[in-house]
């Protein structure tokens, strides 16, 4: 007997044009949305390797080539090699952001990084009062970097938190006025190394009730006293004042750096400092680059951008880098090849880091944030 088999239903394919057809439509799709994406602004900004500028050198300012770090009425000492100051540029602001093919370049290029708009433009924050703020911070900074230079080497610097405005009908109005250092608030006293936010503290310590501040006005030596109760505001505590820290310091050091903003570059400032006006090279000679906030007192602060501004340095050639203590959980598993990272926490922990990598001490005890 004979087998045969059902005969097979055949399989009619599609005409080719209809496929290819299908294959340009899908193809021509893919590029419009490509298109559109590439076009498409996004809620986010790129944070970049920005401009390193030597604190030991010189930088464009108005028009010409001016010194970072000048100082008069003091004897300085020649340096050479660089401490820099790095910087984050931010590509994008509220109005012009990046389009998504831009970011996707970003997230794979570890030396940028991709981040939320309100990271640094907060909501109902405009781009100009963000330069506002930076500006501001940067000035601060500078006046603290010379503070803790000079008392780190054991020059005494007076301060004074002076009142620079008064708002009109302000628990202070009529109280105080434009010009007057606050010397204590509730006997806690102001004149020494004392800052803007110190004083908040103090406010919100005393709360609601009434707060007992000892002042001078004007250029008058005797101090007064006055009773103000601070004026909940959400929750924060004000004397309905502006106020600023003024600085008398033994001899003039002028720190000039254009189109930089923000508080980061203080201990640099710092460093810079001191090795223009003690002998040697604080640096031994060689290129060093760091970051870090800086208050009066000489402590160091973290830090934003960690990453972008190690590879600046990198690119800068330096191969030893001071970072705070506090951002080495960014600075872990992110440091570019060549570039050896010392943790620090303050200037003089700082200086003890660069004479120690100048020869002058063992380094296998100085404190380092990990390379993985």
């Amino acid at each position: 007997m004979a087998y045969f088999a059902a005969p097979e239903t055949p399989t009619i394919a599609p005409p080719r044009r209809r496929r290819g057809v299908l294959g340009l439509a899908f193809l021509g799709a893919a590029l419009v949305i490509a298109v559109v994406l590439s076009l498409l602004p996004a809620p986010y900004l790129i944070e970049q390797p920005g401009p390193v500028f030597n604190t030991l050198g010189t930088n464009p300012y108005d028009g010409k080539q001016t010194p970072l770090i000048t100082v008069s009425g003091h004897k300085t000492y020649a340096t050479s090699g660089s401490l820099d100051l790095l910087t984050v540029s931010v590509v994008g602001n509220q109005t012009q952001r990046p389009n998504w093919a831009e970011l996707v370049r970003a997230y794979f290029d570890p030396s940028r990084a991709v981040i939320p708009v309100e990271e640094i433009f907060p909501s109902g924050v405009s781009n100009k009062q963000v330069d506002q703020q930076n500006t501001i911070d940067m000035q601060q900074s500078q006046k603290s970097a010379v503070t803790a230079a000079l008392a780190e080497e054991g020059y005494a610097v007076g301060t004074a938190i002076t009142v620079s405005d008064v708002e009109k009908g302000s628990p202070a109005s009529g109280k105080l006025a434009k010009g007057d250092v606050i010397t204590a608030i509730n006997g806690h006293s102001l004149t020494s190394n004392s800052d803007v936010d110190t004083l908040r503290a103090l406010i919100a310590k005393n709360g609601a009730k009434p707060a007992t501040i000892a002042f001078r006005s004007g250029d008058s030596t005797g101090v007064k006293t006055t009773s103000i109760t601070p004026q909940d505001e959400q929750g924060t505590y004000l004397l309905g004042i502006g106020a600023t820290v003024t600085y008398d310091f033994p001899f003039s050091v002028t720190l000039k750096l254009a189109d930089v903003g923000g508080p980061s570059a203080g201990m640099m400032f710092a460093l810079g400092i001191i090795d223009k006006i003690t002998p040697g090279k604080l640096n031994g000679g060689a290129s060093v680059a760091g970051t870090g906030t800086i208050d009066a007192g000489g402590t160091v602060g973290a830090i934003g951008g960690i990453r972008q501004k190690m590879y600046g340095a990198r690119e800068a050639g330096a191969t030893v880098f001071l970072a705070p203590k506090s951002n080495c959980n960014e600075v872990t598993g992110h440091i570019p090849s060549g570039l050896h990272v010392y943790a620090t926490t303050s200037l003089s922990q700082s200086v003890t880091i660069l004479k120690t990598l100048s020869g002058k001490g063992s380094t296998s005890s100085l404190p380092t944030c990990p390379a993985s």
